[in-house]
């Protein structure tokens, strides 16, 4: 028996990254997935190693007509929705404001905050009628840095310190029918990209030089997570029988970071 037999679960940028991780790990808990991504070749990737287990569709999260297409989806597929993962983001690149060019930074701040709140919100939106029928939860990808800073740039700290504040206010909207709850990540090897605005978007932070031992040796737990390192946190949450009694709550899976940097050995 897994923690997740016969539960649906619909994720935002599941097509690679701490996304893709939680979708194997929900499958192997008994989960259905459909996931929404802009790339249909990851995509593609899911439905033929999980065959009848995932499917999945194009989508901007940006977009409510996107998300409802995505619910409908998944409904259609698999007959309901018991969890909904906002979990779909963008970098800005640890650029500090002043380092922002004037003809860039308000595309710039809009298409950030665009990814990263707005299209929690509208995730949420399109999903919580379904979630309402099946007494589901909603699972918000925030981070590290919607706490500390030192994980990226103000506009992208900014916008995952706002996912917090969705987090609470959420979860006391919807309550009792829905819990909401999140993770937040400290650095991990990802191949999260930035902005389409500041050029960035086919940028992948795995690929910056020596990001591994920066980030490994900052982290108090010594080491850089990879992304399966947190999908057992999403499954926690999303699971009735084992997270049945949290809501507005969001687990920092860190190494540490928050306790403060790592002294130099």
């Amino acid at each position: 028996m897994g923690w997740m037999d016969n539960k649906v679960l619909l994720i935002t940028g599941g097509a690679s990254g701490i996304g893709k991780a939680v979708v194997e790990r929900f499958v192997a808990e008994g989960a259905k997935v459909c996931v929404m991504d802009r790339s249909q070749d990851g995509i593609d990737a899911l439905e033929a190693e999980f065959n009848g287990k995932v499917v999945g569709l194009t989508g901007d999260v940006r977009s409510l007509a996107d998300n409802k297409a995505a619910v409908a989806k998944t409904v259609e597929a698999f007959g309901q929705l018991d969890t909904f993962i906002g979990n779909a983001g963008i970098w800005d690149y640890m650029v500090p404001l002043e380092g922002q060019e004037d003809d860039k930074v308000e595309d710039i701040c809009d298409e950030i905050f665009a990814v990263n709140v707005k299209g929690y919100v509208l995730g949420a939106k399109a999903a919580l009628p379904e979630l309402r029928k099946t007494k589901g939860s909603i699972v918000y990808t925030a981070s590290s840095s919607s706490y500390f800073t030192g994980g990226g740039g103000p506009i992208y700290v900014a916008s995952k310190h706002a996912v917090v504040g969705l987090i609470k206010q959420l979860a006391h909207e919807v309550a009792p029918d829905v819990r909401v709850n999140g993770v937040a990540p400290g650095g991990t090897l990802t191949n999260l990209g930035g902005s389409n605005a500041a050029g960035q978007a086919d940028a992948k932070l795995n690929e910056i030089p020596g990001v591994d031992q920066m980030i490994g040796s900052m982290t108090p737990l010594g080491f850089t997570s990879k992304p399966e390192d947190h999908a057992g946190i999403y499954l926690l949450l999303a699971s009735d029988k084992n997270g049945g009694y949290i809501t507005g709550s969001v687990i920092s899976s860190d190494g540490g970071i928050g306790l403060g940097m790592r002294p130099e050995q």
